[in-house]
């Protein structure tokens, strides 16, 4: 290795380091000459054709293989790409976002440069991202740029959220001892204080041991801590009833005899709801306590009966244990669980068979229309484990909930951002993640598909161009339903807002131009109006095997939505009147002010809570 790197160069090898292999972005002129060295540090440059669905790209990338890099340049580019990075943020994406801004010089001169507000003052954007961020650096000193780099990574990666890295264009070529890359990034975590460790797990193991009626909720945010294969292991060793909510779908293995789909409280099976209420004890691991994901807080259970595990600590039914990483604490109490001590439901409530629900489902008349109802439940004939499925915010993410799934399959979709265009642009992200992790034998073969609305894919169309670019395998499921369907339901049923121009979906992969005749990517296209023509297809061999562009337009009744979708909008629809909560749900919100006041509450930490932490750079620290 030579003496010195580059600056830039530091970065991307960082990068390279920690597993990213791609690079998403735009080119401008202020971070033209970064650019020229992304592929001289082993990584790919996906040219995006817009910083909006370049950032969703990003997120779709992190959200499988743990780390991804975004490149936008200066103001009008970092700021296109604010709500994919808003939305990283929310659902905890791990994006570095590398904005390339003017020279030093230039800043400090408080010159009048294009793509900024013509005020001087350089700092506007940066002070922006730094709410949407959990780290930020600013590259101006080549002394210090190396363990500001160093830092922000590792805190998005302990973090689970984006990261925002200032490069101005005069440092960009700055050498920097090539030594300094041969210390690998610390992303080590202090071990556990062990008495509090050890007291917490005597709390839980107590209680799981003594409960009547179990229950357990898992949920999104598990993958973000690193936590899935202890929440999987946990449902399959205790046997307890188990439901996943609609972000945490596919994270514990469905075929599992003890797994009942998506708790949806109010908005579910009658049959649900009380039970859960009349359970003594409820386990939630790495909740997202957003209205879209326990529909409308139907969903929330007691403090004084629920443990709920988070990233850096457990409350056990009112008690707070703080400052432990829960996936060492996990891991300890799977090793300490004694199965023969565990209860033994009898008889085993009746909380429904995802599997023998989709079994026992008729078969169609083959000129019937395709209906919202039962479309996500027999689709699922189509999946195979490896695939990943992607479900846009609408009726495609509310359907996808039915969704009965093979081992070993990733779910991604949307419980709290909700910005419709951004999972077909995700998908492409997802599916180059999933592509090297294959190469790299990091993950089992399988497909990337994707469930996208009329209205949603017209948010961000051009990442068909990205994906034919790319020469990405992806298959579309276009649920063409005239426009709007979630905001009818909403409010204007039959009203011009929510109608959308109708488009030649099919003939998108020509337009953005996707080889013809090419057998190594291949494009197939077909429109399905009834029951048979989809069964059809679904048994075509281009499309079961996923390669190259794959398009299905899916024709339904625009007044047609699944069943827990209408429910939830119903709710939303009272919210936003105005209306009061139900009773259940502004006992438990009262409780969640309460938790975050934390007056009156059983604290067990061993150190003061850190609010920040400051390294020459800007970090806040999600502790819960």
């Amino acid at each position: 290795m030579a003496k010195e790197v580059t600056l830039v160069e530091y970065l991307f090898l960082r990068l390279h380091q920690l597993g990213v292999r791609s690079v998403h972005g735009v080119p401008g002129d202020y971070n033209l000459v970064a650019l020229d060295y992304v592929e001289p540090s082993g990584l790919h440059w996906v040219g995006n054709a817009n910083e909006l669905n370049a950032g969703y790209a990003a997120d779709g990338y992190a959200r499988i293989k743990g780390l991804s890099a975004l490149v936008t340049a200066f103001g009008v580019g970092e700021l296109s790409a604010l709500n994919a990075v808003g939305g990283a943020y929310a659902e905890k994406a791990p994006v570095v976002h590398i904005v390339g801004v003017p020279s030093t010089a230039s800043q400090d001169q408080g010159l009048c440069l294009h793509h900024s507000f013509g005020d001087g003052n350089f700092r506007l954007n940066a002070d922006v991202y730094a709410k949407f961020t959990c780290a930020q650096a600013n590259l101006r000193d080549k002394e210090v740029a190396p363990a500001l780099i160093d830092e922000t990574l590792r805190q998005c990666l302990l973090q689970s959220r984006p990261v925002y890295i200032e490069l101005p264009t005069d440092l960009v070529k700055a050498g920097i001892p090539a030594a300094k890359l041969e210390r690998p990034i610390d992303l080590s975590v202090s071990p556990n204080d062990a008495v509090i460790e050890n007291a917490a797990i005597e709390d839980i193991l107590k209680r799981l041991y003594a409960a009547k009626q179990p229950f357990i909720i898992v949920d999104g945010f598990a993958p973000r801590y690193g936590i899935s294969s202890e929440a999987d292991e946990l449902v399959r060793v205790t046997g307890f009833p188990t439901s996943t909510t609609p972000f945490g779908k596919g994270i514990i293995n469905e075929t599992y005899p003890n797994f009942h789909g998506i708790y949806a409280g109010a908005a579910g099976k009658e049959v649900y709801v009380p039970w859960v209420n009349s359970c003594d004890l409820v386990v939630r691991i790495a909740p997202l306590n957003a209205d879209t994901n326990t529909y409308s807080f139907t969903t929330l259970t007691k403090r004084n009966l629920t443990i709920v595990v988070h990233q850096n600590g457990v409350e056990v039914c009112g008690a707070f244990y703080r400052d432990l990483n829960t996936k060492t604490l996990l891991r300890k109490l799977l090793d300490r669980l004694d199965k023969s001590k565990l209860p033994r439901l009898s008889p085993y409530p009746d909380l429904g068979d995802p599997k023998k629900q989709l079994y026992d489902l008729a078969k169609p008349a083959r000129d019937a229309i395709i209906d919202q109802n039962t479309f996500w439940q027999r689709i699922s004939n189509f999946f195979r484990s490896g695939d990943i499925l992607m479900t846009e915010t609408g009726t495609s993410s509310s359907g996808g909930r039915d969704f009965v799934l093979p081992p070993q399959t990733t779910v991604i979709n949307s419980a709290l951002w909700l910005s419709i265009g951004y999972m077909l642009a995700a998908c492409s992200g997802a599916s180059l993640a999933q592509r090297e992790m294959i190469s790299e034998k990091s993950r089992p073969a399988g497909r990337t598909i994707l469930f996208e609305g009329d209205g949603s894919l017209q948010m961000s169309v051009q990442a068909i161009g990205d994906i034919i670019r790319n020469r990405l395998d992806i298959t579309i499921f276009v649920i063409n339903n005239n426009g709007y369907t979630i905001e009818r339901y909403i409010n204007g049923m039959h009203a011009g807002y929510n109608w959308v121009q109708p488009w030649r979906y099919l003939e998108s992969a020509r337009y953005f131009g996707a080889p013809e005749n090419d057998p190594e990517y291949p494009v197939f296209n077909k429109r399905v109006k009834n029951w048979g023509e989809l069964l059809d297809v679904m048994q075509d061999e281009q499309l079961k095997a996923g390669k190259g562009f794959n398009m299905v337009e899916v024709i339904m009744h625009e007044e047609d939505a699944p069943a827990s979708l209408k429910n939830l909008v119903r709710m939303a629809a009272k919210r936003n009147e105005g209306s009061a909560e139900t009773t259940p749900a502004r006992q438990e919100l009262k409780k969640l002010k309460k938790r975050r006041d934390r007056d009156g509450d059983v604290v067990i930490d061993s150190t003061p809570r850190k609010k920040s932490t400051s390294l020459s750079l800007s970090l806040s620290l999600s502790l819960w």
